[in-house]
This record gives structure tokens, sequence and C-alpha cells, in this order.
């Protein structure tokens, strides 16, 4: 009797998801920490205006592949409001904000413009999807630390990107948007993580986030102050030193997580607390070998995170997929 074979299912169709602007961002977090240290003439200042054009390119490559795939799909609200990956479709507005920043700070006037449009657009949607959670409502299950950057995120990075370009007040008024967020989202988010049950592995990369409010929110006062080492700096300096022993810990949960494409959740993470130190140690005047090992460090680790996102991309393994339709015709024999 001859064996009952399959034909083998085609696999299903790409199902893009909006944590994939992650990989421009962590880019754009690497490019900040070697245009500081190029700041402070540690460090040539061509690797950082590299890594800004890469992350123009990644931005685009990213929104011009999400958007058609949205788009093909009819989700695009579904996909602004799904519980679990909606907060990242902020990172698509925030990308450009610092591009735009970057631009006014080498440019021109013109791009200044841009910028404050940007800022708009980012922190309306912040508030658009805040409001959002008001009348959908949901479990505290659902919550996860990037629940913090539509605000949070979106808030002290725009607040450092106007204090960069001389708009003092509305920095403080930023600052404190993103500020004030992170207060009441963090209680929230904390509740869930004490209180509930472990996030699915797929989120668990999430926890990285928890790091990036107190260094962003750091390198957002250096820049509202003019680089000084006040005791704002030491109290958020102090939150974030506890942020950083919170991940050694979790570091043995993180090894045994599936590679995925909401690993880059890590990049722009570290690479804020990298940029943080760096000024901190810029304004203590400590020896530029320090600035140079943490701007390599994270170089590496971003650097071997992008070299694995590779190696799945090429094994079809990093992009979501659907399931594949199930094929209802019987098996003949053969």
């Amino acid at each position: 009797m001859r064996s009952i074979t399959r034909p083998k299912e085609p696999p299903g169709r790409l199902h893009l998801r909006a944590n994939l602007f992650g990989v421009p961002m962590g880019i754009a977090g690497l490019a900040q920490a070697w245009t500081m240290a190029a700041g402070a003439a540690i460090v040539p200042e061509w690797p950082g205006l590299a890594l800004w054009v890469l992350t123009g390119l990644l931005w685009l490559l990213v929104s011009v592949a999400f958007g058609g795939n949205v788009a093909r799909s009819h989700r695009w609200l579904a996909e602004a409001t799904d519980p679990t990956f909606g907060v990242f479709t902020s990172l698509g507005l925030l990308v450009p904000t610092l591009l735009a920043l970057t631009l006014a700070l080498h440019s021109g006037p013109a791009w200044r413009a841009v910028f404050l449009v940007f800022v708009g657009l980012s922190t309306g949607y912040g508030g658009w999807v805040t409001a959002g959670w008001v009348v959908a409502g949901g479990p505290l299950q659902q919550w996860h630390p990037g629940y913090l950057l539509p605000t949070v995120a979106t808030g002290l990075v725009c607040a450092a990107g106007a204090a960069q370009l001389g708009y003092r007040g509305l920095a403080v008024a930023l600052f404190g948007y993103g500020l004030l967020c992170w207060f009441s989202l963090t209680s929230i988010i904390w509740l869930r993580l004490f209180t509930l049950p472990p996030m699915p592995p797929a989120l668990v990369p999430t926890l990285a986030i928890e790091l990036a409010p107190p260094v962003v929110a750091g390198n957002t006062w250096f820049a509202i102050t003019g680089g000084r080492v006040d005791a704002v700096i030491l109290v958020l300096g102090g939150y974030a030193a506890l942020m950083v022993l919170v991940q050694l810990r979790l570091f043995s949960l993180y090894r045994r997580l599936s590679f995925a494409a909401g690993w880059w959740a890590f990049a722009f993470s570290y690479a804020a607390a990298v940029t943080f130190a760096i000024r901190w140690l810029t304004a203590a005047e400590a020896p530029a070998a320090l600035v140079h090992v943490l701007v390599w460090v994270i170089t590496l680790g971003i650097g071997a995170l992008t070299f694995r996102s590779l190696v799945a991309l090429h094994a079809g393994t990093l992009l979501p997929r659907e399931p594949p339709e199930a094929d209802s015709r019987p098996a003949s024999a053969q």
C-alpha cells in the first residue's frame, strides 16, 4: 500500500506589526550616542551622520513595507488600536521627528518647521492613543512596558529636541508631558508585572523599555539645563541605576527567548542609557577612554542584533506570517 502524503502547505502571508519600527528607532538611538560623543570631540562626526542616514533609509523601508501590508489587509484602525502592538505605531512618527531634528541642527531653519510639525503629530497621536485606552478599556493583563511609548517616549524625546533647537519653554512643557505620563503609566505597568502571571514570551523583550524613561529624561534635562549635573540628574541617575540592575537580573530570562523582531526593544533603551552615561562623563570631565568603551560596546551590541536579524530574515523567521489557509481537500492515496 502506498503511503498517504500531503502537499506541503505554502507559508501564510506576511502580517507585519508596528514593532518593526523598533529597528530604525534602535539605530537612531545608536546614532544619538555617536553624535553625543562627537559633540564632545571624543570620536569622529561621520559615524553618527552615517547612522542617521541609515536610520532614515530603514524608516522609509519599514514605513513602505508596513503601510503596504496594512493597506492590503484593510486594518489601519485595527493596527493602531491593537491592545498589544498598537502602541508601537507611535514610533513611526517619533523616528522622523528625530531625523527632522538632526537636519534642523545641520541644514537650516526649514527643517525646524518640519520638526515642529512632527512634534505636533507625535504628541497629538499620543493623546489620541490615551483617549483610546479610556474609551476601550481592557484587562490589566494586556498592559506591557510598550505602553510607555506613545506619550512618555514621545514627550521626553521631543522635549530634548526642542531644547537643542532653543525652544526652552516648549521643551519644559514637553518634559512635563512625558514625565507625568511616566509616573502614571509606570504605576499601572508595575502593578501588572508584580501581581499577574508573566507576560507571553513575545512581549518579554519589552521589559527593556523600563530602562528608557529615566535615561531619556536625563538626556532631556541635560539638554534643557546645558549639561549640568544637578539634583534632578542625580535623582534620575539613581532610578536609572536601579533599572540597570533590574536588566542584569532579567538576562537569565532573556536568554531563554527565541529570537524575533521584538528584540529590537533592547536597542533604543540601551543606547539611550549609553548616551546618558556619555553626557554625565562629559560633564564630569572623565577620561575619554570611558566614552570610547561605552560607544563601542553599544555599537557591537546593536551590530550583533543587526546580524542576527539579517540571519533570521534570510531564514524567513524574522517577519510574522498569518497561519496558512487550511486545505480542506482530503488527501489522496497514491
